[in-house]
């Protein structure tokens, strides 16, 4: 069920053609991350995991300066900016052909982090928390990840409920990529925010049919990584879900994923390579 259709994104002049999947590497920049392996506070730290991530493989580093664990503390924007702006501009002076993602639902954070040099724009609340941010991609002209979440990080683990798990889905996709188009964002990529506002049972339905969602004629980026959905069926942890994460990420691009997005890049890139062996 592998998706054959043929999608590019333009990241600042860079066309990256997902014929391949790709390898979203995650940085996180807060102190309360779910994953005590994703926590780069400091400069010198994000620069050493970031040189191990791009020595790995990784196509693209998405950084975040807000947890979206179930619960997470809020975060004020001026906070926010002060977590993610440093990182960015350091990464870039040091490896200045990095392609990064931002990981943020504010329009400011993301209009300061374009022009310190980020490409694209990872937003977990499908422009509902700030209305100024999809006008500002629009503007910005750069990619646009459009997540599904019931609820907010604060409530959306609380006894989440669908009429139709996968018709409610993507009925919500279907609609705010209409709307999004509207504003004239091109680029595109859809996320169906696995563990954001879905139990369990939810996770596993949505991913044994991820590729339904290939009628939306988008990319799709699979965000699994050490998830609860993971570890919690394992009974273990998020520090030792990183078997289950490869076993759900083949999985995943079995389903049609264009992008993993993940902590653990070389894994993620040798999943990539034995996938792209079983399916040429």
């Amino acid at each position: 069920m592998p998706n054959t259709s043929s999608f590019t994104l333009n990241l600042k002049g860079r066309i990256i053609d997902l014929a391949r999947p790709r390898v979203m590497g995650i940085l996180n920049v807060t102190p309360d991350s779910f994953y005590d392996g994703s926590k780069w506070t400091e400069v010198d730290a994000a620069l050493y995991q970031t040189e191990k991530m791009l020595e790995e493989g990784a196509d693209i580093l998405d950084i975040g300066g807000v947890s979206s664990r179930p619960n997470a503390a809020k975060v004020g924007e001026d906070e926010e900016l002060q977590r993610v702006l440093p990182i960015v501009e350091a990464i870039l002076k040091r490896f200045p052909e990095v392609l990064l993602s931002i990981d943020t639902f504010r329009g400011r954070v993301a209009k300061e982090s374009i022009a310190a040099g980020a490409a694209l724009i990872n937003d977990i609340s499908a422009g509902a928390f700030d209305a100024t941010l999809l006008p500002i991609v629009a503007q910005l002209k750069v990619p646009y990840v459009l997540m599904h979440m019931q609820g907010t990080p604060q409530t959306m683990q609380n006894d989440p409920k669908y009429t139709s798990l996968i018709n409610d889905i993507l009925d919500f996709h279907i609609q705010k990529i209409a709307e999004i188009r509207t504003l004239g964002i091109e680029d595109l990529i859809i996320d169906l925010g696995f563990g954001f506002g879905k139990t369990i049972e939810d996770n596993y339905e949505l991913l044994n049919k991820m590729h339904l969602f290939q009628i939306l004629g988008l990319p799709i980026l699979a965000g699994l990584s050490r998830k609860s959905m993971i570890w919690k069926v394992l009974g273990s942890s998020p520090k030792l879900a990183l078997n289950g994460t490869t076993a759900l990420n083949m999985v995943a691009l079995q389903q049609g994923a264009r992008i993993l997005r993940v902590h653990d890049v070389k894994p993620a890139v040798e999943t990539i390579q034995l996938y792209q062996q079983l399916v040429h």
